[in-house]
């Protein structure tokens, strides 16, 4: 909000700006006069083509007379072909009565050193049912035709006896004999043509505006048309100058050889329209931002009305969110990274990876397991599609680099470039489906309609077994779930079931302190041997600390502490704590009667908060007992105490008595979260004490 506010009060300025340049150089008297010349009747007039053509003859004389001054002889340019003469013949027909009559009104007036106001206002009379635009390229057309007739004669005079004999009656100059002379007349005149055509396309340019997406009542397309009329005024002043420069090279008078006050009047002139042309651009700027809204106004709605209309296949939805079209729907790459037709994903399970630039490999890797599991026997008939999200007024080779590593690696289908998703697509994924930062997985069904506007955390709590990813299927497959050993290790370890079966207590523990980790599988082995009972004691790591936990693990392997997981096992263990979190808070269920929720925060608390570490013991898949580091470790290092209890109820029963026992002067738990999409809970409890927990925001930017 405060960005737009700060754009629309920069625009305001300008605009302002821009009231104060006119004024101050045009009094309101003379734009009353210029005004009053102006009577359009409503006719049509193509200046487009007339316009290149224009462009043409001026774009050929100047770079000649730069030649000649330098000692040169003029020489011929390469017939330029891009204006048709079919295309413009009807134009120029109709019109050769009136360019004809201005370049007589031009060249009569400018003989005669008339004033150049005034002679200025006979040609806005002349054209006074014609457009604004119109009236400034017809002028210019027939100073074209008076220029380049000029020039021409000059330029074969040494070669062509007709020209010789033409310039003899004329009384031209020789360009050569004065050419030191001539030379900043000559520079003055090419710099007033240049600004003249720059303003003339400037105003041509504002009449092709689609009115669709700006009206001329609105600003700053109202401010423009306001300008105009000045910016045309000056624009054929500049025209009468010209052609008054031209005209006095005729016989070439000493007192103009020696003179060089018509030389500072076009660089005045000069510098003038020059000026006028800056500001109508940054006018033009203006409309052009206000377009490029509406525009993207325009196409978010769309899609947003295609994304919640049913539909018979997916194949629109897609080509919308691709920005593909019907004639050209081959902007995807396969697997094979070779371009493919939208048509392979129709009436197909659609999940759409949402992710920008930095998207870790760990995830593309999972993803990647998931996507091709047993492909060819399931009845898993969904694809992926990558859609990256990139700043392109940041794109650069290092972020080309970087997307074509991550395009080369990920086994599904990926757009060849970003530069085709369109803003409002990029919009539609931020504002409804909400992504931040952190990938997600929109999930869309075979007709297109989304089912799931996040299914990364169903991919990663239950892999295929989501399958189709809707949000229907997440809830039944919550329905079905108790907080059990299984559920939060799933596939991690590969010798689960056989502890299991085996009646042996499984340890889960985490942190980074490698005293604690000392103590703690030292005195819960001695606990252990004890009671003569199996255990089994696995290190989980921490939630975003590869680096230490990768050193911790070493020296726990290194030192036979205990089992230790591997990197990506560590990482996904958390991101499916993550994961599980996120989906129950889509769901909406509270802390005080949702147990698998208050367990994930519990252990997500734990690593967040600045204890030694913490433990979770299991027995079987469901008998649990868990707590913080400081008193897991004061328990088994005073087992004494709870020895006989112990033998009586057994390890778990007689641990969590003991734990609930031992009162807390001062707990701080912390609960950290990444920004994703699906909310955070307003309300959340601590597991320690069950208070409500206060709520902070932190940054970070380095997961070291």
């Amino acid at each position: 909000m405060a960005n737009h506010m700060s754009q629309a009060s920069r625009s305001q300025q300008l605009l302002r700006s821009e009231r104060r340049m006119f004024s101050a150089s045009d009094d309101s008297a003379m734009m009353k006069q210029i005004q009053s010349t102006h009577a359009p009747d409503g006719r049509e007039v193509d200046v487009k083509p007339i316009l290149q053509i224009i462009d043409d003859v001026l774009r050929n004389i100047t770079p000649n007379i730069d030649h000649a001054l330098k000692g040169g002889q003029g020489h011929v340019d390469a017939i330029d072909d891009r204006t048709s003469p079919a295309a413009t013949d009807g134009i120029l027909e109709a019109l050769a009565y009136i360019i004809h009559k201005i370049s007589c009104e031009i060249s009569c007036k400018c003989t005669g050193g008339g004033d150049a106001h005034a002679t200025t206002m006979v040609l806005l009379n002349t054209l006074s049912s014609y457009s604004w635009d119109a009236k400034v390229v017809l002028t210019l057309a027939a100073f074209a035709v008076n220029f380049g007739e000029f020039w021409l004669i000059v330029q074969l005079c040494t070669t062509n006896s007709l020209a010789k004999s033409v310039a003899l009656l004329k009384q031209l100059p020789d360009i050569l004999e004065h050419s030191q002379t001539l030379k900043p007349h000559f520079d003055a005149l090419t710099k007033l043509i240049k600004a003249m055509m720059d303003v003339t396309k400037c105003i041509v340019e504002f009449t092709e505006l689609p009115s669709q997406y700006i009206s001329s009542d609105v600003p700053p397309m109202s401010t423009a048309m306001a300008h105009i009329p000045t910016a045309a005024y000056w624009t054929i002043r500049s025209v009468v100058a010209c052609a008054a420069q031209i005209t006095s090279l005729v016989g070439l008078r000493q007192e103009f050889v020696t003179s060089t006050s018509e030389a500072w009047e076009l660089s005045s002139l000069a510098h003038k329209v020059s000026s006028i042309h800056e500001h109508l651009r940054k006018l033009l700027h203006l409309c052009y931002q206000h377009i490029d809204e509406k525009k993207q106004i325009e196409a978010y709605e769309g899609l947003k009305h295609s994304l919640e209309t049913p539909q018979i296949d997916n194949l629109k939805i897609l080509i919308k969110i691709f920005s593909l079209s019907k004639e050209d729907p081959n902007s995807l790459l396969g697997p094979d990274k070779n371009k493919i037709h939208m048509d392979v994903l129709r009436r197909k399970h659609v999940l759409l990876l949402i992710s920008d630039l930095d998207i870790y490999h760990d995830e593309i890797q999972v993803l990647e397991l998931l996507y091709k599991y047993d492909r060819l026997s399931s009845e898993l008939k969904y694809e992926i599609v990558w859609l990256p999200i990139v700043d392109r007024s940041a794109w650069n080779d290092s972020y080309q680099e970087k997307f074509l590593s991550l395009q080369s690696i990920m086994p599904w289908y990926t757009v060849h470039h970003p530069s085709i998703i369109e803003p409002a697509v990029i919009k539609y994924t931020r504002e409804v489906w909400r992504f931040v930062k952190k990938p997600i997985v929109v999930t869309l069904d075979p007709q297109g309609k989304v089912t799931c506007p996040n299914a990364l955390n169903m991919l990663w709590i239950w892999g295929n077994a989501a399958f189709p990813f809707s949000t229907e299927k997440e809830e039944s497959l919550w329905k079905a779930e108790a907080w059990t050993i299984d559920l939060l290790v799933d596939g991690l370890e590969a010798n689960l079931t056989a502890w299991i079966t085996q009646q042996r207590l499984i340890c889960l523990y985490g942190g980074e302190d490698i005293e604690w980790i000392r103590s703690f599988t030292s005195a819960t082995k001695t606990v252990a041997q004890t009671l003569a009972i199996g255990l089994e004691m696995v290190y989980v790591g921490k939630n975003n600390a590869k680096e230490r936990v990768k050193k911790i693990t070493g020296l726990i392997n290194e030192n036979h502490l205990s089992h230790a997981w591997e990197d990506n096992t560590v990482w996904f263990f958390w991101k499916r704590l993550e994961s599980m979190l996120f989906s129950k808070t889509q769901h909406g269920k509270t802390n005080e009667i949702d147990v698998i929720k208050q367990e994930v925060m519990s252990l997500l608390g734990y690593d967040g908060s600045e204890h030694n570490g913490w433990a979770v013991f299991f027995l079987g898949k469901s008998e649990m007992v868990r707590a913080k580091g400081d008193k897991v470790l004061s328990s088994m290092q005073s087992f004494g105490k709870w020895e006989d209890l112990a033998r009586e109820l057994g390890f778990i029963p007689a641990l969590r008595r003991h734990l609930e026992g031992i009162t807390d002067d001062h707990h701080c738990t912390r609960l950290i979260l990444p920004g994703i999409s699906g909310g955070i809970a307003e309300r959340v409890v601590c597991a320690e004490c069950g208070r409500p927990m206060e709520m902070y925001f932190m940054y970070r930017c380095c997961v070291e």
